[in-house]
C-alpha cells in the first residue's frame, strides 16, 4: 500500500513538474515573440486624461502630399524599419496584395474601394477597374445571413467570404472588415493570421464592444483606450510574428466619436497609430472641416473615411475626399443596397407580369457567365488539354 502511495505521489509530482515547465516555456516563448521588441520597452497603461490638440497642416505639407516616415522612432512607439513607408515609393506594383496595398498608400492619390458582399460583386468591382475592395461586414452579414449587422457573423463566416473573393483577382488588394477581432488578443491574432492566409491585404479592428453594430447606427458603446489599443496591438503583433516578414495592413478603427466626441476619437487613434496601426479610420464623421482636422493632427497617418448614401458621414465624392487629405475611401454598402433595390424590381416585376423577360434586360446566361470568368476558366482548360468546354 505504501509503495502504490509513493508511485501516486511521484506521478503527481511528474505531471505537475511538466505542466509547470510547459507553461513556463510558454510565457518566455510570448515574451520572445517576433515583432514584440518592436516597441521598445513594456507599454505603459494609458492614461484616462490623455487627450490632443488638433493642429492643421501648414502650406509646406499638403494633404495630398506622400507619405514621409519617421525620422527617429520614439519611445514606447511601434517601428518596424522594413515597412517605412518610404520603402514603398518606387519600383512596380507588386503582385503580392498587402505589398501593392503599402505601395499605394506610399504614392500620391486616394485609394476608391467600392464595397462588396459576394462573388457576383466582386466580379462586378474588378469589370468596372477598381484597385482595391472592401469586404464590408454589414454586407457580408447580409450576404452570407441575411442578417443585420449587429455581431452575428462570425469570424469564419468572414474568413471563408474573404477567402472567395481574393481568389478572384489574387492581386487585387481587398480590405476587409474584422469589427473587434471576435474576442481578446489571442482571438484577435488568430483573426489577423486567418485573413492573411486567406489573401486579404488588410484589416480594420475596432473599438466597440464584443456585442458591436454597423457604426453608422445609433445606441454605440466602446470598450476603454486601454483594450481597443491591446487589440491593435495584439494584431500587430500577430503580424511581424507571420514567417518570412508580411506586409499585411493594419488598420485601427474608432467609434467613439458618437459616443466620447472627436476629440477622444482622435486621441484613440494616435494611440493605434503609436501601438503599430498602419491607417486610421475614424467611424462617422459628420462634416467636412472635421475630416480636414482628423487628417492633419493624424498626419504622417493616412486615414481612411467610410462613406455610406443616408449615414452619419457626407456622401463626400473621391475627389472631395482626396481634397480633405483622406488616403483611403470606401462605400461600404454600394453593392449590396443597389443589390436589394435591383433584385427587388425583378421580384416585384416576376410577381406582376408571370416573366423576368424585363429584369434581364437582354442577358441572356452565357453572358452573366462571361462577367463570372467563363472565358478564363475555358482558356484555362484548353491551355491543360481539356476538351469538355470547346463548345458552350
Amino acid at each position: 500500500m505504501a509503495l502504490k502511495d509513493a508511485t501516486k505521489s511521484s506521478s503527481r509530482v511528474r505531471r505537475f513538474t511538466s505542466r509547470f515547465l510547459h507553461l513556463l516555456y510558454h510565457y518566455f516563448s510570448i515574451l520572445k515573440m517576433p515583432g514584440l521588441d518592436l516597441y521598445g520597452s513594456a507599454p505603459e497603461a494609458i492614461p484616462a486624461s490623455q487627450t490632443i490638440n488638433i493642429p492643421h497642416h501648414s502650406a509646406d505639407t499638403p494633404p495630398d502630399s506622400p507619405i514621409e516616415s519617421q525620422e527617429e522612432p520614439k519611445p514606447n512607439v511601434y517601428y518596424n524599419a522594413r515597412l517605412d513607408p518610404k520603402n514603398f515609393l518606387e519600383g512596380p506594383l507588386s503582385h503580392n496584395p498587402a505589398t501593392r496595398l503599402r505601395q499605394l498608400l506610399a504614392r500620391p492619390g486616394i485609394v476608391v474601394a467600392p464595397g462588396i458582399c459576394d462573388g457576383i460583386s466582386a466580379r462586378c468591382a474588378l469589370e468596372a477597374g477598381f484597385d482595391c475592395l472592401y469586404q464590408s461586414g454589414a454586407a457580408t452579414t447580409a450576404s452570407r445571413l441575411g442578417m443585420p449587422d449587429l455581431a452575428i457573423a462570425t469570424l469564419n463566416d468572414f474568413v471563408q467570404s474573404a477567402q472567395m473573393v481574393c481568389s478572384l483577382d489574387p492581386t487585387t488588394p481587398v480590405i476587409a472588415d474584422a469589427d473587434t477581432g471576435f474576442g481578446g488578443p489571442a482571438m484577435v491574432a488568430r483573426t489577423v493570421t486567418q485573413y492573411a492566409r486567406a489573401g486579404v491585404a488588410a484589416l480594420h479592428i475596432e473599438d466597440q464592444v464584443q456585442t458591436k453594430r454597423c457604426g453608422h447606427l445609433l445606441g454605440k458603446q466602446v470598450v476603454s483606450r486601454e483594450e481597443f489599443i491591446t487589440r491593435i496591438r495584439a494584431a500587430v503583433i500577430a503580424r511581424d510574428s507571420i514567417p518570412g516578414g508580411s506586409d499585411f495592413v493594419i488598420i485601427g478603427r474608432t467609434d467613439s466619436a458618437q459616443v466620447l466626441g472627436m476629440e477622444e476619437a482622435v486621441t484613440r487613434l494616435k494611440l493605434a497609430a503609436d501601438a503599430g496601426a498602419d491607417v486610421c479610420f475614424i467611424e462617422g464623421v459628420k462634416t467636412a472641416e472635421l475630416l480636414k482636422e482628423t487628417v492633419a493632427a493624424l498626419a504622417p497617418k493616412p486615414v481612411l473615411v467610410n462613406v455610406i448614401s443616408g449615414g452619419l458621414t457626407p456622401s463626400f465624392t473621391c475627389k472631395e475626399a482626396e481634397e480633405m487629405g483622406a488616403k483611403i475611401i470606401i462605400f461600404s454598402l454600394v453593392s449590396c443596397v443597389a443589390a436589394v433595390h435591383g433584385i427587388r424590381a425583378a421580384m416585384q416585376s416576376l410577381k406582376k407580369t408571370g416573366t423576368d423577360f424585363t429584369s434581364a434586360k437582354g442577358m441572356d446566361p452565357k453572358a452573366f457567365f462571361e462577367v463570372m470568368g467563363l472565358k478564363d476558366v475555358i482558356e484555362l482548360d484548353a491551355r491543360a488539354g481539356g476538351k469538355a468546354f470547346q463548345l458552350v
